[in-house]
């Protein structure tokens, strides 16, 4: 006999069915006279992570929303990642009432803006980002994926079908918004620990919230103390590694010593790896790759990763 009780599943079922835990960041969209209106949203996550030539995030909201609507109409937007004082979330509670205009809510608003790093560095009207924030993402809605910029803002009752099924109006009363990134802003602090090195104290304090329960309260979660796990490290053999090594590439050959640096990369990340090292052995006319030039290697990507 299971252990479990076997739940409805109904509409919204990630909040009515599970305890469901989300990120809460408020997202800033641009409007028609070009201020700036802010959202709370919980159910935006990474969509294309690797493999593209962009990276996206996913956006799922009611489409007649303020900040579907602006997205619909000139598709930017910036995902404001919030601390998680009391203060904060209350704040951002505060701006999620549905059918409240942005002229009527954003008066009251407490929050602070300040241009988007994109606006400063290249004029293009953009919605203004959350000074308090700990990082943005600002993006640009990827209209062109199935055709979704068929559809256009204004219906606020309700879209008639057909819908698309990943991008745009999904639904009557849904949408979904493939984001490309095209900034990820942080606050130095929190820069500085993942270029150097992130400690359990250096995790910023972001909410998780786990939405409504009763109709009447949102539920959220303050961060406590981080907990570190080790990974388990598991090393390929030197003969498996030399064994994808010598299928690389027809004329870049590597070491046994410079393969010995690499005998902790998983499995399925080993290929993408020595990819990268041949395309540089390439660029720098090297057709033997040495442990030296898998330490001056190593130390571009991480000189790459601190430019961004």
């Amino acid at each position: 006999m299971s252990s479990f009780e076997n739940l409805r599943i109904v509409d919204n079922f990630y909040q009515t069915s599970l305890y469901f835990p989300m990120p809460t960041v408020v997202i800033s969209t641009l409007c028609e006279d070009g201020s700036t209106n802010l959202g709370p949203y919980s159910l935006v996550q990474p969509y294309y992570v690797a493999g593209k030539d962009y990276y996206a995030m996913l956006l799922c909201c009611r489409n007649s929303s303020n900040t579907a609507q602006n997205i619909l109409r000139n598709g930017k937007c910036a995902i404001n990642f919030i601390d998680d004082n009391p203060k904060t979330f209350k704040e951002a509670v505060k701006l999620s009432w549905p059918g409240d205009k942005p002229h009527e809510k954003m008066p009251k608003c407490k929050f602070k803006l300040e241009k988007s790093l994109i606006h400063e560095e290249t004029g293009e009207e953009r919605p203004e980002v959350m000074s308090d924030a700990i990082e943005v993402i600002e993006c640009t809605w990827v209209r062109e994926l199935e055709g979704a910029d068929k559809f256009l803002a204004g219906e606020l009752n309700g879209y008639e079908p057909p819908y698309n099924d990943f991008n745009g109006i999904t639904s009557k009363f849904g949408a979904h918004f493939i984001l490309k990134v095209d900034k990820i802003l942080m606050k130095k602090k929190y820069a500085d620990a993942i270029i150097n090195g992130v400690r359990a104290k250096d995790f910023p304090a972001l909410p998780v919230d786990y939405g409504y329960r009763d109709s009447k309260n949102f539920w959220f979660h303050r961060k406590t103390k981080m907990r570190a796990e080790l990974l388990q490290v598991r090393e390929a053999s030197l003969e498996s590694v030399r064994y994808a090594a010598d299928r690389a590439d027809d004329t870049v050959k590597f070491t046994d010593d410079a393969l010995k640096t690499i005998l902790g990369v998983p499995r399925v990340f080993l290929s993408v790896v020595l990819k990268g090292c041949v395309q540089w052995a390439k660029e720098n006319n090297v057709t033997l790759i040495t442990e030296e030039h898998m330490k001056i290697i190593n130390d571009k990507r991480a000189k790459e990763k601190a430019k961004k």
